[in-house]
This record gives structure tokens, C-alpha cells and sequence, in this order.
């Protein structure tokens, strides 16, 4: 669908079986400016991925063929990808699953067209971020009690063992390791992390803290109830 400036479009791929719903997210998509390439199932899915290299990918959960887990699963393991998962059941724990095998957010329906191309702007300016983030001088690691943190190679060890975060869970640990023992606002993670500010959709904030909480170590996130999150730097004997 692009023409004379591929590079300068970004590629979004939609995985999604319900067709009247794939239809209307390309279509939406296509007059937002961006490469769309549909798929029905999850195996089309994987193929699609591996043919038309997007930059981003949109995600059902229930899908013919394997489930938008098995799917995430896959194209993670093939290429780093920011993935937003579309989900029929507003389950904490199906949806922990999702960010467990390498999604960065996540839509449950009924949603909006306006919230969906908002999130995927926000995730698609992180990618963005992060590169430039890489380039500069960051290869720096950073040591914060348990954690070593290499912003450049956005890499993160915990007591020696190196725990593998998604990119969403990363960004979320830098920003709470920017000001170590300070509760950071949920506005703030919100606005920093996903680039929403004074967003309501904080669900998704809770999900990834305990994504992140069960790779990095509970006892390293602690709650301000009401207001946000600290990470918490004390070594343990």
C-alpha cells in the first residue's frame, strides 16, 4: 500500500480473525499514514512477520491456527517488535501472559480508533526514543544495589542474573532507576513510559509493574498506594 517512499512509512502488520475488525483497523491505519499488511490467523500471522519485517505489529489473543500468544512468542523470537495485544476478556491474568511473552501493551474490547492509533503512535515515538537513547553516550551501566542497568544495550541484571524485560518493562524500570527511593507518579510513568499524559488507562501501568516485579524480584518495586511506584535499591545479605 506504500509507494515511492517505503523507508519513510512505518509498517504495521494486524493480526486479527474477525474480519469486519481487521478491515476497519487497516482501514483506519491506512488513512493514518502507515504501510498495513492484514492477516487472519496465527500462522498467517508468523508468515506475514517473517515476509513484510513491520514495525509494529498488531496482536489479537484469540486466534485460528495458535493463539496471539503463540504468535507474540515467535515473532519476539525472531525480531525485537513493539506488539499491542487485542483482547476479548479483561482478565488480569490473561493478560499478564501476554506481557510475559514479549507485548508491550494492550487494548481490550470494544475499543476506540482514536485510543488504538494513539497507543500505537506512543509505542512506535519509544522505538524511536530508545534508538536514539542507544546511540548516545549510555553504554554506561548503572549500579543500584541488586540491579546493573545498561541503558545503551537496555540490558538489566539482578544479583548477577540477567533478567530479560520487554521493552515496555525497561523503559518503566529506567524511569523509576532515574530517581532511586522516590515515589514516581503514576501521571509521570504514565506520560514518560507511555506518552499519555494524565491518561486514565492505568491498568496497563499495574499489569507491567507485575511483569516487571516477577523478573526483577517483588521486594524491588515498592507501591505508594494512590500515588506510584519506588524502586527500592537495599542490597540484601
Amino acid at each position: 500500500m506504500s509507494h515511492s517512499e517505503p523507508s519513510t512509512r512505518r509498517r504495521i502488520l494486524v493480526v486479527e480473525d474477525e474480519p469486519v475488525i481487521n478491515q476497519a483497523v487497516c482501514d483506519r491505519l491506512v488513512a493514518e499514514g502507515y504501510d498495513v499488511v492484514p492477516a487472519h490467523d496465527g500462522p498467517g500471522g508468523v508468515a506475514a512477520f517473517a515476509e513484510h519485517a513491520p514495525d509494529l505489529v498488531v496482536l489479537d489473543v484469540m486466534l485460528p491456527g495458535y493463539d496471539g500468544h503463540e504468535v507474540c512468542r515467535r515473532i519476539q523470537a525472531e525480531r525485537p517488535v513493539p506488539v499491542l495485544m487485542l483482547t476479548a476478556r479483561d482478565d488480569e491474568a490473561d493478560l499478564l501472559v501476554g506481557l510475559a511473552v514479549g507485548a508491550d501493551d494492550y487494548l481490550t474490547k470494544p475499543f476506540g480508533m482514536r485510543e488504538l492509533v494513539a497507543r500505537i503512535a506512543a509505542l512506535l515515538r519509544r522505538v524511536d526514543r530508545a534508538a536514539e537513547l542507544a546511540g548516545q553516550e549510555t553504554r554506561r551501566t548503572v549500579e543500584l544495589g541488586d540491579l546493573r542497568l545498561d541503558p545503551g544495550a537496555r540490558r538489566v541484571w539482578v544479583r548477577g542474573e540477567e533478567a530479560r524485560l520487554t521493552p515496555t518493562e525497561f523503559d518503566l524500570l529506567l524511569v523509576l532507576a532515574a530517581d532511586p527511593g522516590a515515589v514516581v507518579t503514576r501521571d509521570r510513568l504514565m506520560a514518560e513510559v507511555w506518552g499519555w499524559p494524565g491518561a486514565s488507562a492505568t491498568r496497563t501501568l499495574d499489569s507491567h509493574v507485575k511483569g516487571l516485579r516477577a523478573k526483577v524480584g517483588a521486594d524491588l518495586v515498592r507501591t505508594a498506594h494512590g500515588v506510584g511506584y519506588a524502586l527500592e535499591t537495599g542490597t540484601r545479605g
